[in-house]
């Protein structure tokens, strides 16, 4: 028995039907795949749901029409570029820094400032250059993509960086050949797609988990001429890590909220709000859960409360 649509729900469909590009800021537990599907189901057009985690999109495979395909974007960017890459990506073992010094021609220590830098740490530096190069749009890695090296002021971080670019160019160079020989990773293929400004087979692209795009994916969805709709909450950013950044701030289209919170009830739902005020959220929940939700006093309490990711594992 299908279950009737929210007025939110109903007027994000509605404005899916005219055409029109959209940004759905969606709550948890408010419904966001359900209203996703009941868009996809209510047109003959050929849509494409895009999520970055495999997972996500292998769920929502089996919960969409035929008419809607649903991918990774890395899997759309290994089927255009990435296969071409299989024997190098199947043979993609770690390589040791030294061994990726001796393939770059990295051959002497460093001394900047009073910090001298090891070969090993000037071949670790140069492949995250790339790492950082291959998470931006920029088609070519610069002095700026070097992490910031502690114990070096501004002019040591500027000089090594400069130092180190020339390699750098050298490693992007190796990894674009299908022969090279340094390691090759999803992020490489993902990267040379995105530069080949690719156009996505479908009348309309759904961008799932918006709030956490790596800004790669989000020039190419940005680019698209089909209607896009972009979907997600930017209260649940997880992935600024790895430079992820939230696509809804600032997309030129409708803003749309859904709000109602089928996941718990208006207790749990009040503790929500001052926590979403608190991050200066514009979202406010109402809880439409089971009544029975509740806020509580544990006995023994024990939490851990981090500040990034790092802090985070430690504690595990």
């Amino acid at each position: 028995m299908a279950i009737a649509p929210t007025q939110e729900q109903q007027a994000a469909c509605e404005l899916f039907a005219s055409g029109q590009d959209l940004a759905l800021v969606a709550g948890a537990g408010t419904g966001k795949t359900s209203t996703l599907i009941l868009m996809g189901s209510a047109t003959r057009k050929h849509g494409l749901y895009v999520a970055f985690n495999r997972s996500i999109a292998d769920d929502a495979r089996g919960r969409f029409g035929p008419n809607v395909e649903c991918r990774t974007a890395h899997s759309l960017a290994f089927q255009a570029v990435g296969h071409h890459y299989r024997e190098r990506l199947n043979n993609s073992a770690r390589i040791p820094a030294r061994h990726t010094a001796q393939m770059l021609g990295i051959a002497r220590d460093l001394d900047v400032d009073s910090r001298r830098i090891k070969v090993n740490h000037q071949a670790r530096l140069v492949m995250g250059m790339i790492r950082r190069f291959c998470y931006t749009t920029d088609r070519q890695v610069m002095a700026r993509h070097m992490e910031w090296v502690n114990g070096l002021d501004d002019r040591g971080q500027e000089f090594l960086a400069r130092t180190l670019l020339p390699y750098a160019h050298r490693a992007w160079q190796d990894i674009c050949s299908l022969s090279g020989k340094l390691r090759f990773e999803h992020d490489h293929y993902m990267k040379l797609w995105a530069m080949t400004e690719p156009v996505l087979p479908a009348d309309f692209v759904l961008l799932d988990e918006a709030q956490d795009t790596n800004p790669v994916l989000e020039e190419v969805f940005l680019a698209q001429e089909a209607q896009r709709i972009c979907v997600g909450d930017p209260a649940q950013q997880i992935y600024g890590w790895r430079s992820a950044r939230d696509v809804m701030t600032g997309f030129p289209a409708d803003h749309l909220h859904l709000t109602q919170s089928f996941r718990f009830g208006p207790a749990i739902a009040t503790v929500a709000n001052r926590w979403l005020r608190h991050a200066e959220s514009e979202m406010q929940l109402t809880g439409h859960g089971p009544s029975s939700s509740r806020i509580d006093k544990l006995a023994h309490p024990d939490a851990v409360l981090c500040r990034g990711n790092a802090d985070a594992m430690q504690e595990v």
